[in-house]
């Protein structure tokens, strides 16, 4: 496996880890993770890569060894969060970015009000939510103030290796050598000695307003950067519009420089089912300097 090394800055008032790939002159690109998960997810992905680059991972705010709220959070704050990340890495000059799942969600919503700060994007299984009506919101509040009157749940596992066994339970397609490496470097061990999943388990409480999926695709056509799909053949973009793919057409729609690549044999966690075919698309599509 490729050696990464991390930092920790001061983002926006707290503490955030970034995780290093590859030497500090190789052409950058950032790599954003997604929910429930950390930098580390992308190790396989990287060993995959046949060029140099220096891939920059942040750990988002409340997730692996970033700071944890220990309380609901705004996911606009995630969008600052950003924006304060490329300023300090790449303060001169727009980015590449690769964003898997809300990595991606932040990131396209990102390059539409910010076009001039992305360089090239790409979207890896995620297409957006499913649309909501005004009758969800009343009870989506409700749930939200509900949730402020009790601690969130810890689901926890014995050791290591019964992790390992969890994650290959929810992905067959994880080799036990993969399997382990996850369950060793995206965890959190409780002061009980039990492995959880390194993200606050307040990230599990829904938010107090409903998702609108038009204002997200007005973001998308905002985007001026050349736009990478990769969409996963048993992922969750194919599941969620199974019943809906004029759905899938009508949102595609909405990125002006769009090219798509389709991962084969995979779920929604690409870079841990087919990081070979994955790092074969991003490096298509990635010009370097």
């Amino acid at each position: 496996m490729k050696a990464s090394h991390c930092e920790q800055l001061d983002i926006r008032g707290l503490r955030y880890n970034v995780r290093h790939w590859g030497a500090a002159d190789a052409p950058a690109v950032f790599f954003l993770h997604g929910w429930m998960d950390n930098s580390a997810t992308f190790q396989f992905l990287v060993d995959a890569l046949a060029h140099e680059w220096h891939v920059i991972a942040p750990d988002w705010r409340g997730y692996g060894a970033s700071e944890w709220l220990g309380r609901p959070y705004w996911f606009p704050d995630y969008y600052g969060d950003l924006d304060a990340l490329l300023a300090h890495f790449s303060p001169d000059r727009p980015a590449r970015i690769v964003g898997h799942s809300m990595g991606a969600a932040i990131s396209s919503t990102y390059a539409g009000v910010r076009p001039e700060r992305v360089a090239q994007l790409v979207m890896m299984d995620f297409l957006g939510l499913s649309a909501t009506t005004e009758q969800d919101a009343p009870g989506q509040l409700a749930g939200w103030l509900d949730s402020l009157r009790k601690e969130q749940p810890v689901r926890g596992y014995p050791d290591h290796d019964a992790f390992a066994r969890r994650l290959q339970l929810a992905n067959p397609r994880l080799s036990d050598a993969r399997a382990d490496f996850l369950a060793r470097n995206v965890s959190h061990t409780l002061p009980d000695g039990r492995v959880t999943m390194a993200g606050d388990p307040w990230h599990k409480v829904a938010a107090p307003v409903r998702y609108q999926a038009g204002d997200v695709m007005a973001s998308w056509r905002g985007i001026r950067a050349p736009v990478l799909m990769l969409l996963a053949d048993k992922g969750y973009v194919a599941e969620r519009f199974a019943d809906a793919p004029a759905e899938i057409e009508r949102r595609l729609a909405c990125f002006a420089d769009l090219r798509r690549v389709t991962i084969t044999d995979s779920g929604h966690n690409l870079q841990h089912d087919q990081p070979e075919q994955v790092a074969v698309a991003i490096e298509a599509f990635l010009a370097r300097d």
